[in-house]
């Protein structure tokens, strides 16, 4: 018998070892799991020295084995299997076993990435599979391929469509991982709100005898790099050509397409069409049904049809509940097509739009949790408060008019905390404070971002290097929304800013109200309906601070008539054109005149105001002031 060392020996014994992994891996695509874990358990007794491919494998399969539903017991071996990887190089008795331990980390690296990207722990991922992409050039081809497919999709999910694109072009110049796709006519404008299918939803893979990683439930691999191509493209409002081949996924970008380039009939056509050659084919899904009716209502929330966008996210939530109810229960690719936050948000755009304040804060509520570093968010829950507040005030100023006032209706405000999330004041003070700390945040990265010379060491476009896809920058700090223009931070520091003012008065906050009102009239590009709220909020708190003099400095009608009147009749105010506002303005001026009792300089200034608006109120002054003027005979006081 020949020794254990002999080199005939091992080579044999080597061969019909790497036979018994092939056909456990065979057994795994064959999803015969129990085959597949009786073949690894003869590798380990028969001393097969890879014991870091027989660990990680076995893993894979027991998960796959118990439905792929015990996310916790996989991800825990998958963690010791790294960390194992990570201590334990200077400690390795051979190449081999290195060179096989090392195998098993990437893969377990990998399937640990995927893992964050189905539970939408999108930066984690990032996170867990930057070690791979650092040195993607080095892993064997179909691992590379996995990893960039994953890393493109998680680019996407997170809204870092500029770094997408330039991670795109590093694959195929320097990977030659995806080929160049053709051109077009060039698209009009960027996209908002809908979203294709994935290309190919990202799955655990199993490591091979040699240390590579091949897929597990992925079909055509490069399908999913030329869609994700496509979508990258489509994002980033290139011109690109897509040829439709029957399936979902490449009818529903070509809806993208459309809507991006603004033609939302052609986009809704297109989703309907998909709905309906799938309900024919019966191939429709819970998934495909939440894609296709939420972006139905992007696109009907684009065009200001509120009540039918609300009754799509209405009818996207109960399609996505379907595939909810039991999420820890639930399988990767379940947990990938939840959707719930990102509708939710739509939703509660939508009921604010129809003002119905209420409803929009209970849909803000559940992705605030998730998206809690989203400005835009906080603004639109305080918006919620703000606005049900208001309501509340005309209910209870109709019931006085109607004289059921009693002690039913009388006004009862229950002591409670700041922090609880209700729609009132209070609450709305807190959202507001948090969007502005936010955004002031962003605004200086996003200076910073925009200000660096980026185009002075730019690497030629077609020879990218490792390291030149991770310079791009994007504003994506409103996810889920698309990123952030500077013209579009701009404008929602404005409204903060008028909201935070508008609050503070409501709140007897006089001081924060005028410093709220100075830095929204400070803004950079500030429209003309802005400029208008931040003369009004500042005079009032002025007048408020005994400051009338410095109040009337803000309310000199004169600046209303320069005006735009567009900017006005395109917003959802009382205001609604430029002579609305200047009667504000001059009864608001009359007020601080009478309180420094320049009586009959408002008395004539009053008599010039007749809009509905404040009509009443400028006759109950009128009034006013003749009492306190007294009576007049002959023309003087007696």
């Amino acid at each position: 018998m020949d020794s254990a060392d002999s080199p005939t020996k091992t080579q044999a014994g080597e061969d019909e070892n790497y036979s018994l992994l092939c056909q456990a891996h065979e057994e795994f695509n064959n999803s015969e799991f129990d085959r597949c874990l009786e073949l690894l358990q003869e590798l380990e007794t028969r001393g097969e020295s890879s014991g870091p491919v027989l660990r990680h494998n076995r893993a894979v399969v027991s998960y796959h084995k118990g439905g792929c539903t015990q996310h916790a017991a996989l991800m825990k071996e998958l963690e010791a299997l790294t960390a194992d990887a990570d201590t334990s190089p200077g400690e390795a008795s051979s190449g081999l076993t290195l060179k096989q331990g090392a195998a098993a980390a990437t893969v377990a690296r990998y399937n640990r990435a995927v893992i964050y990207y189905h539970r939408h722990m999108y930066g984690t991922a990032l996170e867990k599979l930057a070690p791979l992409v650092a040195r993607l050039e080095a892993l064997e081809k179909s691992m590379a391929a996995l990893v960039a497919t994953l890393q493109l999709q998680l680019l996407l999910a997170t809204n870092q469509l500029n770094r997408a694109e330039a991670f795109l072009d590093y694959l195929q110049y320097k990977l030659n991982l995806v080929a160049t796709a053709p051109s077009s006519t060039p698209g009009e404008d960027a996209a908002a709100g809908t979203g294709s299918p994935p290309a190919a939803t990202p799955s655990t893979v199993v490591a091979t005898p040699a240390g590579t990683a091949v897929e597990g439930s992925v079909p055509g691999l490069g399908g999913s790099l030329q869609l994700l191509q496509l979508l990258t493209l489509v994002l980033n409002r290139k011109p690109v050509v897509i040829q439709e081949d029957g399936t979902p996924e490449y009818a529903a970008l070509k809806a993208q397409q459309y809507y991006i380039m603004k033609d939302f009939q052609m986009a809704a056509k297109q989703l309907m069409r998909i709905n309906n050659e799938c309900t024919q084919a019966g191939t429709v899904t819970p998934q495909l049904s939440t894609c296709i009716a939420n972006n139905m209502g992007v696109i009907h929330l684009r065009v200001r049809h509120y009540a039918i966008a609300a009754q799509f996210f209405q009818n996207a939530l109960n399609f996505d509940q379907q595939l909810a109810k039991n999420l820890r229960q639930s399988t990767l690719q379940t947990m990938s097509s939840a959707r719930s936050c990102e509708i939710l948000y739509n939703l509660g755009v939508a009921m604010l739009h129809l003002r119905r304040p209420k409803e929009a804060f209970q849909c803000f509520l559940v992705p605030v949790k998730q998206f809690h570093r989203n400005p835009r968010l906080w603004l639109r829950m305080s918006e919620a408060c703000i606005m049900e507040h208001e309501a509340k005030l005309v209910e209870e100023d109709r019931q006085s008019q109607a004289g059921g006032a009693g002690p039913a209706s009388a006004k009862s405000y229950a002591a409670q905390s700041a922090g609880v999330p209700e729609p009132t004041l209070e609450f709305a003070a807190l959202c507001l404070r948090s969007a502005l700390t936010l955004t002031l945040h962003y605004k200086a990265s996003f200076h910073m971002a925009a200000v660096s010379p980026e185009d002075v060491d730019a690497p030629d476009p077609k020879d990218p290097t490792q390291e030149s896809w991770r310079q791009p920058q994007d504003n994506n700090f409103c996810n889920p929304s698309k990123p952030v223009s500077l013209e579009s931070l701009e404008n929602m520091l404005a409204a903060i800013y008028a909201a935070h003012s508008f609050v503070s008065l409501r709140l007897g906050d006089h001081v924060t109200a005028l410093e709220m009102a100075e830095k929204l009239l400070a803004c950079e590009r500030l429209s003309d309906a802005h400029k208008l709220l931040g003369h009004m909020y500042a005079g009032e708190a002025l007048m408020l601070m005994d400051k009338a003099s410095d109040a009337r400095d803000h309310l000199d009608p004169t600046f209303v008539g320069t005006l735009n009147a567009y900017d006005l009749e395109t917003r959802d105010w009382q205001l609604k054109s430029v002579d609305a506002a200047q009667n504000v303005v001059r009864y608001n001026l009359a007020v601080a005149m009478a309180v420094q009792n320049d009586l009959s300089q408002a008395k004539t200034l009053l008599a010039s105001l007749n809009h509905s608006l404040v009509a009443g109120k400028a006759l109950a002054l009128r009034r006013f002031i003749d009492l306190k003027m007294g009576p007049v005979v002959g023309g003087a006081p007696v």
